[in-house]
């Protein structure tokens, strides 16, 4: 044990397991089924952010097509459960074999560009892959998505472990999946492979120059996230019970997963979850307007104003605008992030206490 946890102090892994304990007691405790969904949400969230973070965060290689291998992992896990009778603990396994062999052929091609070159040739790919999926109705269904009819329930012999009819199976696979995510970056972040990703994020000309081979070290990359984001996509198709191309393939999602590790902080192991905390929460509260509806119940803003006008009717449908204008925001005040931002308040705090 003690290799594996050399780098981490006795309080943080004290505290990282106390939270751990808590978020695995929390559906004892908690009734709410929103509640719940929003947890849910948040967990996907963070292993979407912290798969692309690999690749963006630690080897700079900064793809905006993510949404790809989510859908990849979606189509193929709901596919099988639905026209092959695959239960969908197995479909996963199918779908991360799909991204990963999707992977290796992209990035053979795409690493032979580099900076925003490179960017634009991730979008292409995930825009191939959605009018792919709307146009083979015969596979995907096209613009109709494909919807869950039932989930069968999760047996290991002839017991029956859940039937997936409450949230809570899906709350326990989200944390365990985000833990996974979390484990491997930090076991990415403290080994020569790891290394060698942030040689490339810091100097890709000098890396090679020390023996690193550039390609076959950001295929390593795309690979290890690209099927650690289908498990994302999975879960999120067996958990809603419906996906179509507009929202497992499409470039705002792709966008919605950079902004994850903006926010929070790139090339950081807790900077997707911080990002996930404060965005998930942001975008439900927008869709449902509970912001516009509290600055008017307050009295802050009149509702037969002009204004108020605009945040009854608008502002739900503003979520892109706000994630533009939060951008903005991070990059000019905090550019490495909210948790860079609460590091550096922390040492400035301990400086000016020396």
């Amino acid at each position: 044990m003690k290799p594996l946890f050399k780098n981490i102090g006795v309080l943080p892994a004290m505290a990282g397991l106390v939270v751990i304990v808590l978020l695995f007691l929390l559906p004892r405790f908690v009734e709410s089924t929103y509640a719940l969904h929003i947890m849910i949400l948040i967990f996907i969230s963070i292993v979407m952010g912290s798969s692309w973070n690999l690749l963006g965060g630690y080897t700079g290689q900064y793809s905006v097509g993510h949404c790809a291998y989510f859908g990849m992992g979606a189509y193929t896990t709901m596919m099988l459960m639905q026209f092959r009778q695959v239960p969908p603990w197995l479909g996963i396994w199918v779908g991360m074999a799909v991204a990963l062999l999707v992977a290796l052929i992209i990035g053979s091609i795409c690493f032979r560009l580099r900076g925003p070159y490179f960017v634009l040739a991730s979008i292409a790919v995930a825009e191939i892959f959605r009018v792919s999926a709307l146009n083979l109705k015969d596979l995907t269904n096209g613009a109709e998505g494909i919807l869950a009819t039932d989930i069968p329930p999760l047996k290991i012999g002839g017991t029956i472990i859940t039937d997936f009819s409450s949230k809570v199976p899906f709350y326990y696979t989200g944390l365990v999946f985000v833990l996974l995510v979390i484990l491997v970056t930090w076991l990415l972040q403290n080994s020569k492979l790891g290394y060698y990703f942030q040689a490339i994020r810091e100097d890709q000309d000098a890396a090679h120059s020390l023996g690193i081979s550039l390609t076959i070290y950001k295929n390593v990359a795309l690979s290890i996230s690209a099927v650690l984001t289908s498990l994302a996509g999975s879960l999120y198709a067996v958990y809603v019970g419906f996906i179509d191309p507009s929202t497992v393939l499409a470039l705002d999602l792709s966008v919605q997963i950079v902004l994850i590790c903006i926010i929070g902080g790139i090339g950081t192991i807790f900077g997707p979850v911080i990002g996930a905390l404060v965005l998930v929460p942001l975008s439900e509260a927008l869709r449902s307007n509970v912001i516009g509806e509290s600055l008017i119940n307050s009295g802050v803003v009149s509702a037969d104003s002009a204004f108020g006008g605009f945040l009854t009717e608008n502002l739900s449908h503003a979520h892109v605008l706000i994630y533009g204008v939060l951008v903005v925001v991070v990059i000019l005040f905090m550019p490495d992030g909210v948790l860079g931002f609460a590091k550096k308040l922390a040492f400035g705090k301990r400086k000016e206490a020396a």
